[in-house]
């Protein structure tokens, strides 16, 4: 019951009542509990992923509430052609857009040493390119509404970790396209922040290569890694980009917020 009030006295603080609202990567992870959440917020979702049944669970956990019936833009955002559809089908469908949401991203391990080309290629495409195009494309709309934009990057933005050389450069870039959007659009009252998760229970570290005891094991380590000792939850990094991306953040832009329970203030002993 207490979880319950905790969680209503958020959402009062909290709105995206009728605000147009596209999320990507919402087949999983960051994503899924994005969407959900705005769901309860009273947003009209567009929804993008590449795993079209995943993303239909997302929808179908979204309709819990009335009237809440997500467009599903499915597709993988590599391909221009997507892109493009993915902006213009929302806007065709509910008129508007009020919010972009960039979550959609992907984890690959490997060093200066042992990183291909080609993987060092996918990962830029996929959380920087991608992002780039899409960010590109939704601005004339959001100008429009005064809206904003919120991306999800990561603590390997900001702080250096080895053997994921391509995932950290990729997260640094989004990191700075943040910032720099942020400054060209703010004349326009047009918003532009991120979030900066660190270790999250999702499936991107098994996709990248871990099995189950190496994982457990990245999850334990947690312990020492983030001060508050433990993994964050989907849920939590979305409560933060519902808060971005809401008028309660109003005088906020330009900034890329830790979710990653102290990990980013930690130093090595």
């Amino acid at each position: 019951m207490a979880a319950a009030a905790e969680q209503e006295s958020r959402d009062q603080v909290v709105s995206l009542r009728g605000k147009v609202c596209l999320v990507t990567g919402a087949s999983s992870g960051i994503g899924a509990g994005t969407a959900k959440l705005f769901a309860r917020l009273g947003a009209r979702l567009a929804l993008n992923g590449r795993n079209e049944e995943k993303l239909r669970e997302t929808a179908l956990a979204c309709q819990e509430l009335p009237d809440q019936k997500p467009l599903l833009v499915p597709g993988d955002l590599t391909d221009e052609s997507v892109v493009r559809r993915v902006v213009e089908q929302t806007v065709t469908h509910f008129g508007r857009l009020d919010v972009l949401v960039n979550s959609g991203g992907i984890l690959a391990m490997g060093t200066m040493e042992n990183t291909s080309l080609e993987d060092f290629d996918r990962v830029m495409n996929i959380n920087v390119r991608a992002q780039f195009y899409l960010t590109h494309l939704a601005v004339p709309h959001l100008i429009q509404t005064k809206g904003n934009i919120v991306n999800v990057s990561s603590v390997n933005g900001q702080r250096s970790f080895p053997g994921v050389l391509a995932y950290c450069m990729s997260k640094a870039a989004l990191d700075q396209m943040t910032r720099c959007a942020a400054l060209e659009l703010a004349s326009k009252e047009v918003r532009v922040n991120a979030v900066c998760p660190g270790v999250i229970v999702t499936e991107v570290h098994r996709r990248a290569g871990l099995n189950e005891e190496q994982y457990a094991q990245f999850l334990q380590r947690t312990q020492h890694t983030h001060a508050l000792g433990r993994p964050g939850t989907a849920d939590e990094v979305a409560g933060m980009i519902a808060f971005l991306a809401s008028d309660a953040a109003s005088f906020m832009t330009g900034v890329t917020v830790p979710v990653d329970g102290g990990r980013h203030a930690m130093c090595p002993r």
